[in-house]
């Protein structure tokens, strides 16, 4: 199933132009605030008709300059930031009211599993957590049998505690291998969530691609986060003093964590807590060493920011003008990127699943 989008709509201050592509999975929409995201997402729901273009899922066309298919016609699931559940209905009446839209008999019985509401059926949503909420709305888009979901800021209203009780289960839905396009601004849950983003800016497309090349791309929206690299590794063994050793493609690294050998990782290194040496440091108390070469430097001000390339792998290094200068960076030169004591953000660990994130911080 393909979601095809290519259409131009005319906002307050810009107009809404582009085109794209989205198959199974999940798909991120990422743009700061009024970039025209939910515009977006409004307009494959059917809430809104694009004054040009056309929207197609699965080869039926939902919207073009002749034929419009109404909102409730269209098998596509949509979660708000806030839930919309109805007050006055429990749990239970909430996601069946879902299935009633089907018409297919979608099963209950999974979905309340998957989300893990079976605790839940009877009560109403002035006794739920607003993490509680999202999974029955979520559960409630899934019980009409769709064939897109569309999720916008579904965590935005979310403290850090709710975030992290909602995203396993987000994990989850993620592996159903239906289409899913998910509104974000938040860099975390793209990397965690996303096989693809699309960066919209005043309504336009500024780039898209993999989470991890989007991070280490400086022209990139989301190289403007902190983040500079997501890198894929796999618990290879665990060293009597707790420090685990994680193979990666660009070569080992040393982290505290306690999942077991085998688990496969990716691990979020920000741009701030990398260090670059000319030659191999001695003497100094940083475990993960690595050698690596300047891909590019990109002067910004006081600052500079060097894309590394380590073997396979990109990494983003952000470091003071004066140092770029003093050791004389330039695309090609050979280096070692110096990677600070890393430690585990706890609201960031997949959990049953076989991704994890682990997030690099200075100490």
């Amino acid at each position: 199933m393909t979601l095809s989008v290519s259409i131009r709509h005319p906002l307050a201050h810009f107009a809404l132009d582009l085109s794209f592509e989205a198959g199974p999975g999940v798909t991120a929409i990422f743009g700061r605030s009024g970039a025209g995201k939910t515009t977006l997402v409004n307009a494959v729901a059917g809430m809104l008709r694009p004054a040009e273009g056309r929207i197609a899922l699965g080869g039926q066309m939902l919207s073009d300059r002749s034929h419009f298919v109404p909102p409730h016609k269209r098998r596509i699931g949509y979660v708000f930031q806030d839930g919309r559940l109805f007050p006055h209905l429990t749990v239970r009446q909430n996601l069946l009211y879902g299935r009633w839209f089907s018409g297919a008999g979608a099963d209950l019985g999974r979905i309340v599993e998957m989300l893990g509401l079976g605790m839940l059926m009877d009560r109403r949503p002035a006794r739920l957590s607003g993490g509680e909420k999202q999974r029955v709305a979520i559960g409630r888009a899934l019980l009409c049998a769709p064939r897109l979901l569309l999720l916008d800021e579904p965590l935005a209203a979310l403290d850090g505690a709710r975030k992290a009780e909602i995203l396993p289960y987000l994990e989850r839905l993620r592996e159903e291998g239906m289409p899913i396009l998910y509104v974000s601004h938040s860099v975390a849950e793209v990397m965690r969530l996303a096989a693809r983003v699309i960066l919209l800016d005043a309504g336009r497309i500024t780039g898209s691609g993999a989470p991890a090349d989007m991070l280490s791309d400086p022209a990139s929206g989301l190289a403007q986060s902190e983040v500079g690299a997501l890198i894929p590794a796999r618990v290879a063994a665990r060293d009597p003093d707790g420090l685990a050793r994680l193979d990666t493609a660009a070569g080992p690294l040393y982290l505290p964590t306690q999942d077991p050998v085998g688990t496969v990782l990716n691990i979020r290194i920000h741009s701030q807590d990398v260090m670059i040496a000319l030659s191999p440091p001695v003497g100094i108390s940083a475990l993960n060493i690595l050698p690596a070469v300047v891909e590019q430097v990109i002067p910004r001000g006081h600052e500079a920011l060097i894309r590394l390339r380590l073997g396979p792998e990109a990494l983003l290094a952000r470091i003071t003008a004066r140092s770029a200068t003093a050791l004389g960076l330039v695309p090609g030169m050979p280096c070692h990127a110096i990677l600070k004591t890393v430690a585990i953000a706890d609201h960031s660990v997949s959990e049953g699943v076989t991704t994890g994130v682990f997030s690099a911080r200075s100490r």
